[in-house]
């Protein structure tokens, strides 16, 4: 199979990052028989230096086109670049909300993930832990109080602030539906987070998704405040595989999840329409500090590329065996700066990259 890939390096870090998972992509592609067609675009501070603009609309047509997006990082020192002196629509990250919003990437993905190699660096106990734990945050990412009416008015003297939280069914179905649809591709147990004892809109949230579930009979479906939600997450986080949750809860639970498995270097994320079109891309920034040394850790870009075979290209076989390839590199001892432990071998960016694109098989 051929697949048209949209790759964007961006600043700092970024190119170095996404050449190793191209990479890495080029052996999934060699062994496995398929084709990846990459065109670059630039997107960020690269794109404000050559065009005025963190985006320009030909970019964004060019990536709608595509199968799927690989973004490195975007962004700069925002105390020390020129490209922070102007308008918040005119910065590097501004290029990331207008791909979001122009291709209506409105289903987030978060794996959150402990690599038995690294969990010294979790901060929870070893009993907590147990044998690790391996889920998936599913946020809605395009509603919600993030975009929801606002006003800061005077009244009586004082000041009074009203943010509204709307969500309509179609909202929610689309969200759960990609929730269910995930979760048939893991362990096929979901937990639906909401604020049900208090909010309407949460109390329409489980209405709709008892609704979707029905259609997904396999799938064990459980519902539970977002409250106790952040609690189990450092009490017994084995217990989940997939959470499913509106955009504010999703937020703070998305950044609970990644900050337990002790490594946030390494964590990779999704963002998807209603088709099978996602873009993949790391969760950490665009580290201009280190820009340009081949010191980068690549993991998080290249798991990044396990979630653009698995959810964009329906390559589940593919996506395991590079997912495999991380692992069995971390178990043979290799590491880069960030994620350095005693005992280890210290490699750098490009080296990172071929130990794991040897071990696809």
């Amino acid at each position: 199979m051929n697949y048209n890939i949209v790759a964007i390096p961006g600043d700092g870090i970024g190119p170095e990052i996404v050449r190793e998972a191209k990479k890495v992509l080029d052996k999934v592609g060699e062994v496995y028989g398929h084709k990846f067609n990459y065109t670059d675009i630039l997107m960020g501070g690269c794109s404000i230096d050559a065009y005025g603009v963190p985006l320009t609309d030909e970019a964004l047509e060019t990536a709608r086109n595509s199968d799927a997006v690989l973004l490195g990082a975007v962004g700069g020192d925002v105390g020390n670049s020129r490209w922070y002196d102007v308008a918040p629509e005119l910065r590097p990250e501004a290029g990331l909300l207008k791909i979001r919003k122009g291709l209506n990437l409105f289903a987030n993905i978060r794996p959150a993930y402990l690599f038995e190699q690294l969990a010294d660096a979790c901060p929870l106990k070893r009993e907590i832990i147990g044998n690790g734990f391996d889920m998936v945050i599913m946020r809605e990412l395009t509603g919600g109080v993030y975009f929801g009416a606002r006003s800061t008015e005077e009244k009586d003297g004082e000041l009074y602030a009203v943010d509204s939280m709307p969500y309509s069914e179609h909202e929610i179905r689309r969200i759960a539906i990609k929730g269910f649809e995930i979760a048939m591709k893991r362990r096929k147990k979901l937990v639906s987070v909401d604020k049900a004892n208090v909010l309407d809109t949460s109390r329409l949230w489980r209405k709709v998704v008892n609704e979707v579930a029905k259609d997904y009979p396999e799938v064990e479906v459980s519902h539970m405040l977002v409250d106790n939600c952040a609690m189990q997450l450092v009490m017994n986080p084995g217990q989940f595989d997939v959470v499913l949750t509106e955009n504010m809860f999703g937020d703070i639970l998305s950044d609970e999840a990644s900050m337990i498995t002790g490594s946030i270097g390494m964590l990779s994320s999704a963002s998807l329409n209603e088709s099978k079109f996602g873009l993949c891309e790391p969760s950490h920034g665009s580290a201009p500090d280190i820009a340009g040394k081949g010191i980068a850790n690549p993991l998080a870009t290249i798991l990044s590329a396990a979630m653009l075979l698995r959810y964009s290209c329906d390559l589940d076989k593919e996506a395991l065996a590079v997912e495999a390839a991380v692992r069995q590199v971390l178990a043979d001892g290799y590491r880069t700066g960030d994620i350095m432990s005693d005992g280890c071998t210290k490699v750098g960016t490009t080296q990172m990259g071929d130990l794991v694109a040897e071990r696809i098989h």
